[in-house]
């Protein structure tokens, strides 16, 4: 059977802006993404930062590899295809969250850089901020914690395809921030995590500084259009 794709579709577009809604939360709507090798802490960390973010008041959610393979991306599975298709509908989604001013934390292997750079482009063509951030555990270590035994099953060639073991990570050549999960905690890593956030305007001060510059700029075209 042919795929047949919507043709007859029009963007429909709100009332209310992107502005107004970060406004309302007190913060600007973004992408953390990390990535990183099978059980190298990028869960465990994009949850703590979840945690870490709702307790100071920011309105964030994780979109975990795991938990979206329950759901949305169920009917996928590890080929090539499948896993850049994974990632395309995850770049969208996030960005949707993002475009309503939630702060998102993303957790996925994302093994290949082409993959990343489309979530990337993704939210840079709607204005959003996208913070690609390497969990680079070594692989040793991440075999040593290895919770699923997945880097044992593939050692056995009991799973084909396993990124770390017989398909490749690409790490990120350029990302916003590197972490290493070896000797710290995901506690630490959040740590590492927040001042990135605020230097970039997306919370506390720097998200002040960032109203007070839209709020001036806003002003200045209004008395240009009355002039």
């Amino acid at each position: 059977m042919t795929e047949v794709k919507a043709t007859n579709i029009t963007w429909h577009s709100s009332q209310v802006t992107r502005n107004e809604r970060e406004a309302l939360l007190n913060q600007r709507g973004c992408t953390i993404w990390l990535t990183g090798l099978p059980s190298s802490g990028k869960s465990t960390t994009a949850f703590a930062l979840e945690y870490e973010l709702i307790q100071r008041g920011y309105m964030t959610y994780v979109l975990d590899g795991d938990n979206i393979r329950h759901g949305l991306n169920k009917n996928l599975g590890f080929s090539a295809q499948d896993r850049e298709e994974n990632i395309r509908r995850i770049g969208e989604v996030a960005k949707l969250f993002a475009d309503s001013g939630i702060i998102v934390v993303t957790s996925f292997i994302s093994p290949y850089q082409r993959e990343r750079d489309l979530a990337r482009k993704i939210h840079e063509e709607a204005g959003l901020g996208f913070f690609e951030i390497h969990v680079s555990t070594p692989v040793v270590v991440c075999e040593e914690r290895d919770p699923k035994s997945l880097y044992k099953k593939a050692r056995r060639g009991e799973l084909k395809g396993f990124t770390g073991v017989d398909d490749p990570y690409e790490a990120p050549p350029n990302p916003e921030l590197i972490v290493d999960a070896s000797n710290n905690s995901p506690e630490d890593l959040v740590t590492q995590i927040l001042p990135l956030l605020e230097e970039k305007q997306y919370i506390g001060a720097g998200f002040k500084a960032y109203r007070q510059q839209f709020s001036a700029a806003r002003k200045t075209v209004i008395q240009r259009g009355t002039a």
